[in-house]
């Protein structure tokens, strides 16, 4: 089978592909045969050593995939081969076939294509954990969204509006803002690009509280860096600040801040959590599965890359060209 592997630290451009043995399946453990593969932000990070986890080399980044089981290993009894599922993997997926734990793999409907399947549960997942159990939401409150027009993004918009809020998007171009607004958003702002100086910080402060009427109760940081600051400068009363992820920079935030609007700063680590807590996890995949069966969330795939290509798609959404999601297929 074909690899897509990083056996240096570095960037897109030092993966290689090579040729690997077919894997053969441990015990509780099953071989899938991947028909395609989710890009995410941390692919670009564990490639280059910056990510929390660091796996020996050389490894195959790509935390979720989706394909056919193909063998079963000893003692695996919830799926059988020819099963259509989903492989939350952490990394390993950039690969036409995987051993992964049966319990990783999340059995998908038959009309779920795969390459919306590979796309599904890492975005939604996380949004879904941010919102729902991180940020409290209550029907009628203002959302605001940095990186709005990304993988996790756009899943925050439509769960964002199954919960009832009001949804701000922010992002860097007026396609990408037109793009948030076919998918529900109710507005939205247009932020500068780059590093942002005192007075473009407090323009930007200024513009989200002008376009929310006065202030936002939720927002999801998915961006990070120099937008941090005046994101939380325009926080209502009691609000919550969600901490998603930051290719722009991990910002510095003047607590000072949380003092006075006795606000909240909440990290949202999905994959710890789900991991500590399977039951609830189960229980809000199944909610996340009937949202999507309701036509209520659809991954938007944006662009489609073959295996050969993984480094490049990588570098398609670390250079913020994505509008929704990026699929590497097999």
């Amino acid at each position: 089978m074909r690899a897509v592997v990083s056996k240096q630290p570095g960037g897109p451009e030092t993966l290689e592909l090579v040729e690997l043995d077919s894997p053969v399946p441990g015990k509780g453990e099953v071989v899938l045969d991947i028909k395609a593969i989710g890009v995410n932000f941390p692919d670009s990070l564990i490639i280059e050593d910056k990510y929390q986890f660091k796996p020996e080399r050389p490894f195959s980044p790509g935390g979720e995939v989706s394909g056919i089981v193909k063998s079963v290993g000893e003692g695996v009894t919830s799926l059988k081969p020819g099963d259509r599922v989903i492989g939350s993997c952490g990394w390993g997926g950039f690969r036409e076939e995987l051993a992964i734990e049966a319990g990783r793999c999340i059995p998908i409907p038959d009309d779920m294509p795969f390459d919306e399947a590979s796309a599904f549960i890492l975005t939604y997942g996380t949004s879904y954990y941010g919102l729902k159990r991180r940020g409290s939401p209550k029907a009628g409150e203002a959302l605001f969204i940095l990186g709005a027009a990304g993988g996790v993004g756009v899943a925050a918009i439509e769960l964002g509006k199954a919960m009832g809020l009001k949804v701000i998007a922010a992002v860097s171009t007026q396609e990408k803002l037109d793009f948030c607004l076919s998918k529900g958003a109710d507005t939205g702002l247009i932020y500068p690009t780059g590093e942002l100086d005192r007075g473009q910080q407090k323009d930007l402060s200024n513009t989200i509280k002008e376009i929310s009427g006065g202030g936002v109760d939720i927002i999801y940081d998915a961006v990070g860096g120099d937008y941090a600051e005046p994101s939380l400068r325009a926080m209502n009363w009691e609000g919550r600040y969600l901490v998603i992820g930051f290719p722009a920079g991990i910002p510095k935030i003047p607590l000072n801040l949380t003092l006075l609007k006795s606000c909240d700063i909440r990290g949202v680590f999905w994959g710890a959590w789900a991991r500590q807590f399977p039951d609830q996890y189960a229980n809000d995949v199944k909610e996340l599965f009937d949202f999507y069966s309701a036509g209520k969330i659809r991954p938007h795939i944006s662009a489609t890359f073959p295996l050969e290509e993984a480094g490049d798609a990588i570098k398609h959404l670390s250079d913020r060209k994505a509008t929704g999601k990026v699929v590497i297929t097999t």
